[in-house]
């Protein structure tokens, strides 16, 4: 009896209320912590989900079986394992079958098990059936091994597991969310393939570092399509101090059009996201909006359509605002807090964890192999025991048949112990009779062989990783997919006023030779002098306005379409045009134009064929590009020239052999889409040997000169020069001077 404790004369205990209240609260709290809330390392499960698991395992509700009604199995747990609210348990159990919410699914449910809308929408558990799924068997094949303690239940009349043997790192799986007593914990789900990787990379190597594991894990991976836009400094940082924060955008495309949300973020609710794009429309806050549509069917899960109101409206800047002002975006906080092995709650980083883990599973799977020596050895033991039976099968059915205790007697005749002895007497007559000498010693072999090998693998922390390495690799293969949400890196949305949404501020936008892409204020950038990636070097660049849209062309002639404002900034180093477009393989992005509708453009190949181009027809809504200039083969894209008065401008064309040719702007056709009228004329035959080529043209006007560069000199060429060199189109041109025939470019000085 505690020492603070009184007893009064009917001799019950008293003590102060508040030390009372403060014992009860603290043991309260760690049970909340301890046994409901947190998941732990080893399985990445609580409480309750664990008993779930173990209890369908218990009913045979393996992913091969049938199923069975959700009832029985919330009966089993609840009746056996876990005393609490049956709607409670059901709930949990729903959770871990529905794919929207647990990347990797523990249950196979039938039925109504809610929808990414509602999720608390499913039917009762009179209705619905369910088995554990394929990917459960990760943490219940090694389960009757020897691998995990057993703890009575709660009233002691079963055992049941204190963990689950887990083959992989369920508890960045799945993740977890739970709220206990002064502490919480919000573990997102990853893919499988990268945390596997990571471990193998672990494994390999126990001093690597935290940035070593970030080159296999990316970032979380959530059960939906949509964008997980954090900088690679934000994920880098969560992961360093086991907090932060994710950020999710849902993913849309054009269509005739309309505006297509085609993924929304982890748990996010279609109806809620048209709810609140609605009451912004009631309120007059979304003039650009003229209708909403939810098309979502079984095919299409997530279809939200908007309708702008005319195709002048800037669709980038109203996704940008609805990001901000709607759960199209949205933010999701990270603890990575969990017990861990030493039974204790602790926020742990993704180094931490995946250590930690690795010592637990290399602990599970020494038991498991001291527990399959142990039979191995108790075999080899009772085999020892038959062979001497068998060598001596006469005397010893005299013992069995006259002595009063065989097996004393069988233990004082051979030695044998008293294992051994109960083996021979437990054999039947008939089987002893049959019994063959050469299968006892062949298993004898084997069973040797076996326990030779699993005392190597004991012995050894090199092996034991090793196979615990090739268990990983098989379990990745097995049940390892893609990553779902792509990571993208992005500015976070702001919230924009109308007049906002379309600003006209001039830009500059920079392509480089690799296929990046970003966007500079101002038209005094030097483009050439921005920074890029290792490798990577200036292309193109094209100035115009931010409210202005940017054709990209790639090396098959086909253009591709983006909006000024919504390119990643100069100040980084930008973003590949392959995350937004899906050009052919193999297909290289080659120029840039910026213009308004009715601008035109000279558009040409290497093999002197061109015409001249609306830039509204060189504009396309289609992510595969739109076909514009046919480019032959063995030909190359030059980059647009800007025609601004044909009737007055001139082309001049330069070959690769010294020919130049000055051509009447007007002469050229004005096109949609093809390949052009013949601009320079060069043999067919020089053409397909490669010996000789357009290298590049230029549109003059009267007072502009062009300068001709060879090496560092120049030669400088004002208009009325330039007329020596007039032709028809589609001539061969007249050859420069002996010393400029070599061309390295052609530079255009206007006089504007």
């Amino acid at each position: 009896m505690s020492e603070n404790l009184e007893l009064n004369y009917e001799g019950v205990e008293r003590e102060p209320l508040s030390q009372f209240t403060e014992k009860a609260y603290l043991d309260y709290s760690m049970y909340v912590i301890l046994d409901r809330a947190l998941p732990h390392i080893g399985d990445g499960l609580k409480p309750v989900q664990r008993r779930i698991v173990y209890a369908m395992s218990e009913l045979g509700l393996s992913a091969s079986s049938k199923h069975k009604k959700s009832a029985r199995t919330v009966g089993d747990v609840l009746g056996k394992f876990h005393p609490h609210g049956d709607s409670a348990c059901y709930e949990a159990m729903v959770l871990m079958a529905q794919d929207f919410s647990y990347r990797y699914p523990l249950i196979d449910g039938q039925g109504n098990f809610g929808s990414p809308d509602d999720p608390k929408s499913f039917a009762a558990m009179r209705y619905t059936e369910s088995r554990l799924s394929a990917y459960a068997r990760v943490l219940l094949q090694e389960l009757g091994q020897g691998t995990v303690e057993w703890v009575p239940n709660f009233d002691g009349t079963l055992q049941e597991p204190s963990l689950l043997p887990a083959r992989l790192p369920n508890i960045l799986l799945n993740g977890a969310s739970g709220i206990a007593v002064g502490m919480a914990t919000d573990i997102p789900p990853h893919n499988l393939r990268e945390v596997a990787s990571a471990c193998i990379r672990l494994l390999e190597n126990s001093r690597s570092s935290l940035d070593a594991l970030l080159e296999h894990v990316q970032g979380p991976d959530y059960p939906t399509d949509a964008e997980i836009i954090s900088s690679p400094e934000d994920i880098r940082e969560l992961y360093e101090t086991g907090h932060g924060s994710i950020r999710m955008r849902a993913v849309y495309q054009r269509e005739d059009g309309d505006i297509i949300v085609t993924a929304l973020p982890h748990q996010v609710s279609g109806a809620r996201v048209l709810e609140q794009i609605a009451s912004q429309m009631q309120a007059k806050k979304l003039p650009m909006v003229d209708d909403l549509r939810d098309e979502s069917d079984h095919e299409n899960p997530t279809r939200l359509v908007i309708v702008p109101r005319s195709n002048r409206v800037d669709v980038e800047g109203l996704m940008s605002h609805l990001f901000a002002t709607t759960d199209l975006e949205k933010t999701y906080r990270v603890n990575l807090n969990m017990i861990g092995v030493n039974g204790r709650p602790q926020v742990k980083n993704l180094l931490g964890i995946l250590r930690e883990w690795i010592g637990f599973r290399m602990d599970t799977v020494r038991r498991r192999l001291q527990w399959r020596l142990d039979k191995v050895d108790k075999r080899l033991h009772i085999l020892e025991g038959l062979l001497v039976a068998f060598l001596n099968l006469d005397e010893v059915i005299r013992i069995v048949r006259y002595e009063e205790e065989p097996k004393a007697k069988l233990m004082e005749t051979f030695s044998i112990s008293e294992i051994q002895a109960e083996a021979i007497l437990e054999t039947k007559l008939r089987n002893l009779a049959r019994l063959e000498e050469m299968k006892i010693r062949a298993e004898q072999e084997e069973l040797q062989k076996e326990k030779q090998e699993i005392e190597t693998l004991l012995g050894s922390e090199r092996r034991m990783k090793t196979l615990i390495k090739k268990e990983i690799l098989a379990d990745a293969e097995q049940y390892g997919d893609e990553r779902r949400s792509p990571i993208r890196q992005r500015e976070a949305a702001k919230a924009l006023s109308e007049s906002d949404l379309t600003p006209s501020e001039p830009v500059t936008v920079v392509l480089s030779a690799k296929g990046w892409v970003r966007a500079a204020k101002g038209h005094e950038v030097d483009p050439a002098a921005l920074s890029y990636k290792a490798g990577d070097e200036f292309l193109a660049a094209a100035r115009g306005k931010s409210n202005q849209q940017v054709v990209f062309l790639d090396s098959n002639g086909r253009s591709y379409t983006l909006t000024a404002h919504s390119l990643p900034s100069a100040r980084g180093q930008g973003e590949p045009l392959t995350g937004r477009f899906k050009p052919a393989p193999g297909a290289e992005f080659l120029a840039v134009a910026m213009g308004q509708d009715e601008d035109r453009f000279l558009l040409s190949t290497t093999h002197g064929y061109g015409f001249i181009c609306r830039f509204a027809d060189m504009v396309t809504r289609n992510k595969n590009g739109k076909a514009l200039i046919t480019v032959p083969a063995g030909a190359r894209l030059l980059p647009p020239r800007r025609v601004t008065e044909p009737e007055l401008q001139q082309i001049v064309a330069l070959s690769s052999a010294g020919y130049l040719g000055v051509i009447e702007a007007a002469e050229l056709p004005q096109m949609a889409r093809g390949k052009g009228n013949k601009i320079l004329n060069i043999p067919s035959k020089k053409l397909k040997a490669g010996e000789e080529w357009l290298t590049a043209l230029e549109v003059i006007g009267p007072g502009d000169k062009l300068l001709l560069h060879v090496g560092r000199k120049f030669k400088a060429m004002d208009w009325k020069e330039l007329q020596d060199y007039r032709i028809e189109r589609g001539k061969r041109g007249h050859k420069l001077p002996q010393g400029w025939r070599n061309v390295d470019r052609l530079e255009l000085q206007s006089a504007g």
